[in-house]
């Protein structure tokens, strides 16, 4: 079996209209929720660690979506760790000094324990972080990265790590699979945080991998099994029912992310701002190439950390927390957590959600005056 190819469906209607189970007369519409721990023997599962009906269609969506075949998991961390647990030990992993901090507390722990050899680089940099891929096993790469916002060469890092011997994984979080599917583009594994902008409304905790080869595919879901990270079928069935929504949720949050870069960057009090979609970003001409849109989160630095402090603290219409990728539009200044120590002080990420535009910005334009 092989991976799906492009669907004459767009994307946006696969979101919505994939993994619907048959179509039976007064069948239900929506595969339900399936709340069984275990099985009658004779079937494929027998119990709730290793398969759900629930979890099959997620699956099967976000499968034609990224052109790959899906598998859920309890958290985004659960995947990431499922997919490094693969490695044997002692093998070296190339990944993002400016990487999201959990993966990078994993790959820190693992290190320490002389489980695995850590590289980091950045991944903007195709010839350093190639070269570094040399002898090794793994490159993760996120792109953008998370918060700097970084945009790597995905088919180039893809090509020259497949060239190497090496496997190549991208955390597609940021992109989301409508924006960018790394698959197409030559990686062997995509992971998400299905907790952000895939369920989307800040109340599910859920992983998902999505790979191109199915022995990969049965070995990960092994994985899954014996770490135990298997997903509740209720957090399943609301990540897929955010994920049905996610074309419209996300066009609404690129369409304001991009007007509020704009603003951001004639804004006094702000120093840069990093958003693929600017003209002016170093990254813009890489993620035309590869994006078909610059996703909903953008970076931007004032001063220092007290003012960035000052204008989180300021706002009202803006949540200021952390995580991401829900409808509401939050932010907050990333130097404040552990690993971050390549995150400028003043810097403050934003996701945007899908309040009215105007709101945001009038929100932010008062904030910033505290600044």
């Amino acid at each position: 079996m092989t991976p799906p190819g492009p669907s004459p469906l767009h994307p946006d209607t696969l979101a919505v209209v994939a993994g619907r189970g048959p179509h039976d007369p007064g069948g239900p519409l929506n595969v339900p929720v399936h709340f069984s721990s275990t099985y009658h023997p004779g079937g494929d599962v027998t119990y709730a660690r290793e398969g759900n009906p629930t979890w099959y269609a997620f699956e099967e969506t976000l499968g034609l979506l990224e052109r790959g075949h899906a598998l859920v998991f309890a958290s985004g961390m659960a995947a990431v760790s499922a997919v490094l647990e693969e490695l044997p030990a002692g093998a070296t992993v190339v990944a993002p000094a400016d990487a999201y901090t959990g993966t990078r507390g994993y790959l820190d722990d693992c290190a320490r324990r002389d489980r695995l050899d850590v590289r980091l680089v950045d991944v903007t940099d195709t010839d350093a972080t190639l070269a570094a891929c040399d002898g090794a096993a793994l490159l993760w790469v996120e792109s953008p990265t998370n918060p700097l916002m970084g945009v790597a060469d995905l088919p180039a890092l893809c090509e020259g790590a497949t060239q190497r011997g090496c496997v190549a994984v991208v955390d597609n979080t940021f992109a989301t699979p409508l924006a960018q599917q790394p698959l197409a583009l030559g990686a062997d594994v995509v992971v998400h945080s299905a907790t952000k902008f895939i369920a989307g409304h800040s109340d599910v905790l859920m992983g998902a991998v999505a790979v191109r080869d199915l022995s990969l595919r049965d070995r990960l879901r092994q994985r899954r099994t014996l770490l135990g990270a298997a997903a509740g079928p209720m957090e399943v069935f609301l990540a897929l029912r955010g994920l049905r929504s996610l074309p419209v949720r996300l066009e609404r949050a690129r369409s304001t992310a991009a007007m509020l870069a704009e603003r951001l960057t004639d804004h006094p009090a702000v120093t840069r701002v990093r958003y693929p979609g600017l003209a002016s970003d170093p990254g813009h001409a890489r993620a035309s190439r590869q994006m078909s849109s610059f996703g909903a989160m953008l970076s931007y630095e004032v001063a220092d950390a007290e003012a960035a402090e000052r204008i989180c603290a300021a706002t009202r219409v803006i949540t200021h927390t952390t995580s991401l990728g829900g409808i509401e539009t939050t932010m907050e200044r990333r130097r404040r957590h552990p690993n971050e120590d390549l995150t400028p002080d003043g810097l403050i990420r934003v996701s945007v959600g899908c309040e009215h535009p105007d709101d945001l910005w009038a929100d932010l334009e008062q904030a910033l005056g505290r600044a």
